[in-house]
């Protein structure tokens, strides 16, 4: 009889009690690979990945590679991308792949397929998703992840300014489109033991949300720490008393201290103390 695979959210928890609470995104920026000497090439960008893997992927939590990235020198660009993965996985990192997929059907099932099925080049342990055609039509990679011990990472407050006019959108029953997110999530993580594997993307820069429900028994990606201007600090207030389940991601804040792979262990190895200190402080006022 096979063995159910490890729950994406058993796995992420070990990971960031072991390693750290910290996600580390892989965003080979043009301007990025210029900073570090290389071309804004094909070359450039596999020298790029393969260091910042190198690096951490046997250090942090989480390694987020961002697929437009890659996709934008296309095939040769998503074979960078599939070494990456793999790489990075073999190294023990858990790899969510930031691709924010969104659809309806078949189509909605093929990008699950594409990043959850381990028969593809380019399975990850998560992937985000766009629930802007409405929840449901996310239920193909709901399903694929529960099905493989994989998670999703569902947008639902995002740090970008433009987010508002639809996530804080109130609908008719008085809840926002970014409540209702949250609520369908935390219906997924309901039966879950220990941290589910169904998670928000919740930005850092957002202030004070105690106003939403972010007690989903599930992971708060919060992108925005560094460059966006959010720092680890900034967790307890925005997250309250769901902070203990944040995985902070990273970008620019570490990536920009490359080529160097000291450097770049450094610059993420504080940024995790930062995070756990934060988070402890928290745990201490209670």
């Amino acid at each position: 009889m096979t063995q159910a695979p490890t729950p994406f959210g058993a796995r992420l928890r070990r990971a960031m009690d072991e390693r750290g609470p910290l996600c580390v995104g892989i965003d080979p920026h043009a301007s990025l690979l210029t900073d570090w000497g290389l071309n804004d090439d094909v070359a450039g960008l596999a020298r790029f990945t393969r260091t910042v893997v190198e690096a951490l992927g046997d250090r942090v939590a989480v390694l987020k590679p961002q697929s437009a990235f890659f996709e934008r020198f296309g095939s040769r660009g998503l074979a960078v991308l599939e070494t990456a993965v793999a790489e990075a996985r073999e190294r023990g990192a858990l790899v969510l792949m930031d691709a924010k997929r969104g659809d309806i059907g078949s189509t909605m099932a093929a990008y699950a397929a594409t990043h959850l099925d381990p028969a593809s080049p380019l399975f990850s342990d998560a992937v985000t998703v766009s629930p802007y055609l409405g929840y449901g039509s996310l239920r193909p990679a709901l399903d694929l992840a529960a099905t493989h011990g994989c998670g999703v990472f569902a947008l639902a407050l995002t740090s970008n300014p433009e987010g508002a006019e639809f996530q804080r959108a109130v609908r008719e029953d008085g809840r926002s489109v970014a409540a209702t997110v949250l609520g369908h999530l935390a219906e997924e993580n309901a039966t879950a033991e220990g941290l589910g594997s169904y998670g928000a993307v919740v930005g850092a820069t957002l202030g004070d949300l105690s106003a939403f429900d972010l007690a989903i028994n599930g992971p708060l990606l919060a992108p925005g720490i560094g460059a966006q201007g959010a720092t680890p600090a900034d967790l307890p207030t925005v997250f309250g008393d769901a902070v203990r389940n944040v995985l902070p991601s990273v970008s620019r804040g570490v990536l920009r201290h490359g080529p160097d792979t000291g450097a770049l262990r450094d610059a993420a190895a504080r940024c995790a103390d930062e995070v756990r200190a934060a988070i402890d402080q928290q745990e201490a006022q209670r």
